[in-house]
């Protein structure tokens, strides 16, 4: 055979050998994409299959948050949301987001092309649906398995029984009826069932100004003013209800108007008798807001967050500034000291922040002020509690040498103790920090 022909038949080799690896590392490689896919495809069935949870808690930062205990208490929680518009829809997501799988929703009404511009997850084919088979269908797509109570049904004084039943861990009022928010209300404050109101996100668009408050600290809300007025009333009930409004001024918004044609029969276009048949404008972004301080109020509720209590935001620059005062007064009078080491801005958290504007021996929060509470220890922000104004003429007169137990009762000095100590551990835990 010529070596002509040898060559020829050791390329022809050559190439089939080559095509040959290439096809069997192809398929290799092929087979090793596949095996990847399926292997994750089936952990994913495993997380989300109906009786797990893992789906919820894949992210481990909730579980660092919470601790096992918290996330497993989230997981088996029961939460009732009435009303899931534009601020119960965020909570109910957010909730569902966080790992807590079974949710009753309450909503009566349909997903509107203006709902559009605030729902949390309802598209343009929800349209003409009811808001609440909308998110259950939305919801098991983003956690199958999990358990969603749709109810399409008006809540009411009447149905209150029914549609709150079932032993709930928590519920969220976010309807926008005044008379049927106070009845639910009235409903879970005489039957001692965990509730968060919603107040006024209508006409409002200044996300600073969102507050977690009980209802009887808040103010600048038209909406919370007249549920206040309605609770105390009609059933003396005047604290005690943790709600979620704004602090931000009513000012140049208005309802809207109702055309000229509609105005003989107004009530005609309402939703329902006694709806109101005109609306406020909603800016998109803040019933979100409000929905999510709600879902992080209940979360953080829920797992008994440590030192977790809202601080109601009172805008009192002129009660920091007259206490400041009256401490410089106090110090000079009592210890004879002309310089005061903390400021109005130390005061002012004092006051609020490790005190809570109450007083340390009564409870009070008329006419109160703050007083050096160890009369043999230096002014500083871990020696200064908020007692009344009478208590601070008493606490005045005691001996430098004073044993405040002896005064006081273990029960004050506890609790002062305690206090004290908790902000002090919080100091030093950030100064390491920043």
């Amino acid at each position: 055979m010529s070596e002509k022909y040898v060559n020829k038949w050791t390329l022809t080799a050559v190439a089939a050998s080559t095509m040959t690896a290439t096809a069997i590392l192809g398929y290799q490689h092929l087979q090793r994409k596949r095996s990847r896919r399926n292997s994750a495809i089936s952990r994913r069935s495993s997380w989300t299959g109906a009786g797990s949870a893992r789906a919820l808690t894949v992210d481990p930062r909730p579980r660092v948050l919470f601790g096992d205990h918290g996330i497993e208490h989230l997981k088996n929680s029961f939460v009732i949301i009435v009303g899931v518009g534009g601020v119960g829809s965020w909570t109910a997501l957010m909730l569902l987001r966080a790992g807590v799988k079974r949710l009753r929703l309450i909503d009566f009404d349909q997903v509107t092309l203006s709902s559009l511009n605030r729902h949390a997850v309802a598209t343009l084919d929800d349209v003409g649906t009811p808001k609440v088979a909308a998110m259950r269908k939305h919801f098991t797509q983003i956690v199958p398995g999990c358990e969603i109570d749709a109810r399409i049904e008006l809540f009411t004084a009447d149905t209150a029984e029914s549609l709150l039943g079932g032993n709930p861990d928590y519920i969220v009022d976010a309807i926008d009826n005044i008379q049927t928010k106070v009845d639910l209300i009235r409903y879970c404050h005489d039957n001692k069932l965990r509730v968060i109101s919603s107040m006024g996100a209508g006409a409002k668009a200044d996300p600073s100004r969102i507050q977690v408050a009980d209802i009887g600290d808040t103010f600048e809300d038209p909406l919370a003013r007249t549920v206040r007025r309605h609770l105390r009333k009609e059933y003396n009930i005047e604290r005690g209800i943790p709600v979620v409004y704004s602090t931000e001024k009513p000012h140049h918004v208005k309802l809207l108007p109702l055309e000229e044609s509609r105005v003989d029969e107004a009530d005609d276009y309402a939703a329902l008798p006694d709806f109101r048949s005109r609306i406020l404008p909603v800016l998109g972004t803040l019933p979100s807001l409000f929905g999510q301080a709600i879902a992080a109020h209940v979360l953080l509720d829920l797992t008994q967050y440590p030192q977790y209590q809202p601080l109601p935001i009172k805008l009192r620059d002129g009660l920091y500034t007259r206490v400041h005062r009256d401490l410089i007064t106090r110090e000079l009078k009592v210890f004879k000291q002309k310089f005061c080491v903390l400021d109005v801005r130390d005061v002012a958290y004092i006051f609020e922040e490790v005190w809570r504007g109450e007083s340390v021996i009564s409870g009070q929060q008329k006419q109160v002020t703050v007083v050096r509470w160890d009369p043999s220890k230096p002014l500083s922000l871990m020696n200064v509690v908020v007692v009344s104004k009478d208590e601070a003429k008493y606490h005045d007169k005691l001996p430098i040498d004073v044993d405040l137990v002896q005064h006081y009762g273990q029960d004050v000095c506890g609790k002062v103790e305690r206090t004290l100590k908790e902000h002090m551990q919080l100091r030093q835990a950030w100064e390491g920090v920043f």
